[in-house]
Formats: C-alpha cells, sequence, structure tokens
C-alpha cells in the first residue's frame, strides 16, 4: 500500500521541508523535478502549487496534500480536512487576506468601494466577500506583483499577509480583514475511507503535529530533595504532570517535565531558588499530546 502526498511548492515549500525533516521523515527534492522521494517506502510524493492541490486531491491524482485553507475555500471542491497544521511561510501563525487600499485613498471600509476595480488571486472568496456586504465591485485576476496595482491598475486588492510589511512598503493600508488561513491537511474522500490509507494518513499527521507541538517546548529535568519537592513543583508549568522518579539516595528524587522554551529564562532560576540541583535544559524532537 502507498499514498500520494502532495507537497506545496512555492512560498510553503521550504518550511514544509523543515517540517518534515524534524517529523522524521526528510523528503529529498530535485530542482528539476516535479516528484520527490522520502525514506518510507509507503510515501510517494509530488510538488505541486498549494492553489492547485485540493483540485487533484479531490480527483484522486493524490491521496492526500498539505495546502492552505483558503485554497481549499477558494477551489469550493469536496475533500476531508485531516488536520489543522499552524505554520507559515516565515512564521508558526495563520496568515489574513486582507482588504487594502492606497494609503492616501479615501477608502475607509470595504461599503466605500462600490463599482471599484478590486484584484487578487483569490477571486471566487473575493467576490463573495462583497456579496455578503451588498457590495457591487469588479474583482479581477491577479497574476501576481499585487501590491503594486493601485492606484493606477485597481482601486484595491486583497492580498495575502503575515506581517503586513509588503503592503506598508508599497504605501497600502488594511481596511479589513476577509479571510484568515492556515496549512491544512487534506485528503481524497475515497482514500479517506480506505482503512489502510486512512491509518498512513493519520500517523503522519501525528508526527507532522508533534514535530511542531516540540518546536516551541523544550524538556527539563532536575534533582530535588523530598523535603524540597513541593516548592519545585509550585514552580513547574508543566505540561500535564511531573514526571517523579526515586534515585538510590531515598532521600531525593528525579524530576522531568516539558516547558514552553519561553519560560525557561525565568523558571530555571526559580527551580535553583527552590534547592533543585543538576538541572538540565534539552531540546525536543517531538510531542505528542
Amino acid at each position: 500500500m502507498k499514498i500520494r502526498l502532495g507537497i506545496p511548492k512555492g512560498s510553503l515549500q521550504e518550511a514544509t521541508l523543515q517540517l518534515f525533516a524534524r517529523a522524521g521523515l526528510p523528503i529529498l527534492t530535485n530542482g528539476r523535478s516535479y516528484f520527490a522521494t522520502t525514506g518510507d517506502p509507503e510515501v510517494d510524493c509530488m510538488l505541486i502549487r498549494a492553489q492547485e492541490m485540493a483540485r487533484y486531491v479531490e480527483h484522486g491524482v493524490l491521496d492526500a496534500g498539505l495546502t492552505g485553507l483558503d485554497w481549499v475555500v477558494e477551489s469550493g471542491l469536496e475533500v476531508v480536512t485531516v488536520s489543522d497544521l499552524i505554520y507559515a511561510k516565515q512564521n508558526r501563525g495563520k496568515v489574513r487576506w486582507v482588504l487594502a487600499v492606497p494609503e492616501d485613498s479615501s477608502y475607509q471600509r470595504a461599503e466605500d468601494l462600490g463599482n471599484r476595480i478590486i484584484a487578487t488571486e483569490l477571486v471566487n472568496v473575493t467576490r463573495k466577500y462583497f456579496e455578503s456586504k451588498s457590495v457591487a465591485v469588479q474583482v479581477e485576476f491577479s497574476w501576481g506583483a499585487t501590491e503594486v496595482k493601485p492606484p493606477m491598475l485597481a482601486d484595491a486588492i486583497v492580498e495575502v499577509t503575515e506581517t503586513g510589511s509588503s503592503l506598508r512598503a508599497n504605501h497600502l493600508r488594511i481596511i479589513d480583514t476577509v479571510l484568515e488561513s492556515n496549512t491544512q491537511i487534506i485528503a481524497n474522500k475515497k482514500a479517506w475511507c480506505d482503512s489502510s490509507k486512512r491509518r498512513k494518513i493519520e500517523n503522519l499527521a501525528l508526527m507532522l503535529r508533534g514535530a511542531m507541538d516540540a518546536q516551541t517546548r523544550v524538556g527539563l529535568m532536575l534533582n530535588v530533595r523530598k523535603q524540597d519537592l513541593a516548592a519545585v513543583l509550585a514552580v513547574l508549568p508543566a505540561l500535564k504532570k511531573p514526571t517523579i522518579s526515586t534515585l538510590s539516595d531515598e532521600d531525593w528524587v528525579a524530576v522531568n517535565t516539558v516547558i514552553e522554551e519561553s519560560t525557561a529564562w525565568q523558571v530555571i532560576p526559580r527551580l535553583k531558588e527552590a534547592n533543585g540541583q543538576g538541572i538540565v535544559e534539552y531540546p525536543l524532537n517531538k510531542v505528542v499530546l
């Protein structure tokens, strides 16, 4: 049994390849080929643009693929959403499709754009957005460089952004959010009904989520006298409950837990103050919740 998996080619490609490597399944690509290999003989990969992923998954060319919620909604196709994976090109977070206008324009809200030209790659979603507000506009497909089109080629744009820096650099300001999006694993309905393929896809999603959840966490272990254990436990913001193990010296125990990496700076000195000893912080590959 094999599954055919779509990897997003383009802006999400590098972040996706890094995620798979952290999950323990490196994907080897060739710059001249749209096919990729993995260390798992049951997984075949193809590099497909995120905009087209839902189409090939829905048609059954691919059993599963990674793409954005935005392109699934835009396609209007029926696929199974297996899991959300909150990462983007630059960071771990959602992206936004925003309605933006020139900085010096008088437009303040979507309703001010009646009978105006809106340029975007996300045509269907944009049309539905304006229809929901009963605003008649002309939505034109943009083949790229959408930020440079206002005011000469369009009155406003609907464009994706993570930080807004590109919009600001092109003297545009955001007046509304049209859609929030994040990466998803999607599956073909027929493949999802195949128990062996479904198990493989679910396991893949489990490992990818585990790799993502490990990114912002670290392991922490230390030794402490039993008489000081309560003070140490009061400091620890444990993922669940710390693991406590007895040592050869019956007066001491070992404490092992997982914490957010961002909290380690404050937690470790407090553990030392609580008489924790031999404190070790270590990186994690995967955290399966």
